[in-house]
């Protein structure tokens, strides 16, 4: 499994931004190029949904409820991968994983969690 650590949640009013960031620090620089990444989120009781994803290849793809406002990318170089959210919604507050995932487009496995960070969204 590979080790995953986020940063940058925090407390944002409506119509702000934040940018997560996702390390793999423990990760050979080879691997972490070779791997497809991706965002989720969760709030309690419900389950952990897919937010976006980035491949090696760097095609990216975001679930309906954030296109055009977030935007993921990765820095292979720092072994990291990144989310920015603009245009935040009080919908968006939420617990946030970085994840390694494997398989193919609507049908991502997660093999690595990250601990997750929390996005809250004031109104």
């Amino acid at each position: 499994q590979v080790l995953l650590v986020e940063s940058g949640g925090g407390l944002v009013q409506a119509g702000g931004s934040l940018r997560l960031s996702c390390t793999a620090p423990r990760t050979i620089l080879s691997v972490f190029n070779a791997l497809d990444m991706a965002w989720y989120r969760q709030v309690p009781g419900k389950q952990r949904d897919l937010v976006a994803t980035i491949t090696s290849s760097r095609s990216t793809t975001y679930a309906d409820s954030v296109k055009g406002r977030f935007t993921m990318s990765r820095d292979n170089g720092k072994r990291s991968v990144y989310l920015q959210m603009n245009d935040l919604k009080p919908d968006d507050t939420a617990t946030y994983y970085c994840a390694e995932v494997r398989g193919e487009p609507e049908s991502w496995t997660p093999q690595s969690w990250g601990q997750g960070t929390q996005v809250t969204v004031s109104s």
